[in-house]
């Protein structure tokens, strides 16, 4: 059957707006900053608050706050995988740099696009969100130019550091640059100045001749790069406005006095004043600012980073929950005292539960995390796009969800989390008795799918460790589950490591609830399930092994995925879908407006026309 693609009908990819990822979109709002004595009149602000914040220990202080610093010509867009699994353990915070994503490229003035301001305009933000009355601390998550702007924030050695830099608890680095800009580069870019911005555009479009296979999606993604990675990279790369790009470039360029930099990104001299837990991370295959910056960041911190360090393998790391090993280098000086990391391996979820129902008390915090710097370099194809590249992004989370944990606060460990909410009585399904009623699983669904209500951790029977016996695969059962597909927005009520010990991957991919799946939700959802099911041909997969998807009951964000998947991938007629899903999953989707929105979706031959004022 042919694959069913009415997207391009649907939405236009490359709008921001249309294209923006339904976590931001529910979560972000138009704010007005005045930073660095600029009005930034509309800059589009992510802060999604931790959901169990009035759950959660807030003394000595309240979790720190996540912030995510896009680079040049990107977007807050660009973190959305990440965002998805860093919003269940810390509050988040999140801006469009003016004149990127959704945000007003104003105002006009060139000097409000320097370094130096935009930074500011990033402490603005936080300043707005952070619970200073409390003394919550930050923590900073930065790409490419967005680890300059980081730096200038949290360095003590910057013109800046009187903004927030006390405030800082952490940095994590993706694909940092480390170098200012020299002075022949910058006699370079002074060209600029004079460049009409049509003509910018020629040599953009020259550039991005051949779309997700052009030199302009390559030199950021990789040659080796996947098609959906390719496919997020053009989209990307075509919602970055020339002028914008421009502004910023510009904004860049330090001057040069007596052969001394001044101003502009950050070089040597501000980045060897870190004195907060970082952690740097680059892609051997990052062409656009290659791995030899964090070589270069480590040894300006004090450590040299050894040419034979070993590399972690993509193919050899969980693409699922579970532990994920932290490549950790020799022990930092500071104050020409070495220290030496308490831990130098990443404890899995479930280790991490166990020692929490040791000791259920509050951990430690210090006041002040102490100073250690962490590195690692992604192998092949791990790129400039590690960010939100689908052979990386899990990894990355990961990493980072490790890192914060062990060397910043122990309470952004999701298992500690979860473990309190636990044995506090207050980690458990909403509408407990309408869970009960509800049937646990369904027979398969067009010999691919079961679908299922979300598992419950404290439950005798629906629970991960029954689980496995009862629907695993790989523990003998016909049609088992090889894989759990999790759609609940919220984090699962269970630890997924009990379902990797038992042989079923898990894999998160939150949605809203009450609102039909999104265009973009559903292909990113197929371009998911396709993946495992190739997965499933191996060798050695069992046979017949089934995926199973959960929203918090099964019905109707479950069932609206599933019967598009059906129609789109599986040439199904949509009516037929829809009544397999009621008869396997009954009585099938129960919201009338997802039921709506699938026949306007999929209705054959309606034609699309624009909406008219």
């Amino acid at each position: 059957m042919p694959k069913f693609d009415q997207s391009a009908d649907l939405y236009d990819p490359l709008d921001p707006s249309a294209a923006d990822p339904g976590l931001l979109k529910k979560h972000s709002s138009q704010k007005s900053y005045t930073a660095a004595g600029f009005v930034y009149p509309s800059i589009r602000t992510f802060y999604h608050p931790h959901p169990q914040a009035d759950k959660l220990p807030t003394k000595p202080t309240p979790l720190p706050l996540l912030v995510f610093v896009h680079g040049l010509g990107g977007s807050a867009a660009q973190f959305a995988s990440l965002l998805t699994g860093l919003v269940n353990a810390a509050p988040c915070l999140a801006i469009d740099l003016p004149g990127c994503g959704l945000s007003d490229f104003l105002p006009e003035k060139r000097e409000a696009y320097k370094s130096e301001a935009l930074a500011s305009l990033i402490a603005e933000a936080i300043t707005q969100h952070r619970d200073a009355g409390n003394g919550q601390k930050v923590i900073l998550i930065g790409h490419s130019m967005g680890c300059s702007l980081s730096t200038l924030l949290a360095s003590s050695t910057s013109p800046l550091s009187h903004l927030i830099s006390e405030h800082i608890a952490g940095f994590i680095a993706i694909c940092p640059r480390a170098e200012t800009l020299s002075a022949s580069q910058v006699s370079r870019l002074q060209h600029m100045r004079y460049m009409p911005i049509p003509l910018f555009e020629v040599f953009r479009w020259w550039d991005r001749r051949g779309g997700a296979e052009s030199a302009s999606v390559s030199r950021y993604a990789g040659k080796e790069a996947d098609s959906e990675t390719k496919r997020l990279q053009l989209r990307f790369n075509e919602q970055s406005k020339s002028e914008v790009f421009m502004a910023m470039a510009l904004g860049s360029m330090p001057k040069y006095t007596d052969n001394k930099a001044i101003g502009g990104l950050p070089g040597e001299d501000i980045w060897s004043g870190l004195r907060v837990p970082t952690f740097c991370i680059g892609g051997e295959q990052d062409h656009v600012t290659p791995p030899e910056n964090v070589e270069l960041i480590a040894k300006w911190l004090g450590r040299q980073v050894p040419r034979d360090q070993t590399k972690p393998k993509l193919d050899a790391l969980p693409s699922s929950a579970g532990e994920i090993p932290v490549i950790d280098n020799t022990p930092i000086e500071e104050n020409g005292k070495s220290f030496v990391p308490e831990s130098t391996t990443t404890k899995s979820g479930q280790d991490l539960v166990s020692e929490a129902r040791q000791d259920s008390a509050t951990p430690d915090v210090p006041k002040k995390p102490k100073f250690v710097l962490k590195t690692t370099v992604l192998p092949n194809p791990a790129s400039h796009a590690l960010l939100y590249a689908t052979s990386t992004v899990r990894i990355l989370s990961g990493l980072i969800q490790s890192f914060v944990a062990n060397h910043i606060d122990h309470r952004l460990s999701l298992g500690w989390q979860l473990q309190h909410l636990s044995t506090e009585g207050k980690w458990d399904v909403k509408n407990l008795q309408k869970w009960q009623a509800i049937k646990p699983v369904s027979e398969p669904i067009a010999g691919i799918f079961r679908a299922q209500k979300t598992l419950r951790e404290i439950d005798e029977e629906h629970t991960p460790a029954v689980y496995v016996k009862r629907w695993g695969a790989r523990n003998g059962v016909k049609q088992g589950v090889r894989m759990v597909v999790d759609i609940s927005h919220e984090s699962p009520v269970y630890d997924p490591k009990g379902l990797e010990e038992g042989g079923i991957e898990y894999h998160k991919f939150p949605t809203v609830s009450k609102l039909p799946p999104t265009v973009e939700e559903v292909a990113a959802f197929i371009a998911l399930i396709d993946t495992l099911r190739e997965q499933l041909t191996k060798p050695e997969e069992p046979e017949g092994a089934l995926i199973a998807v959960h929203c918090h009951y099964g019905f109707n964000r479950t069932g609206f995925f599933l019967v598009s998947y059906m129609v789109e991938r599986l040439g199904w007629r949509l009516q037929d879908a829809l009544e397999e899903f009621a008869e396997k999953r009954a009585p099938g989707i129960r919201h009338e407006h997802f039921v709506n929105e699938l026949f306007v979706r999929y209705m054959v031959g309606l034609e699309r026309r624009p909406t008219l004022s």
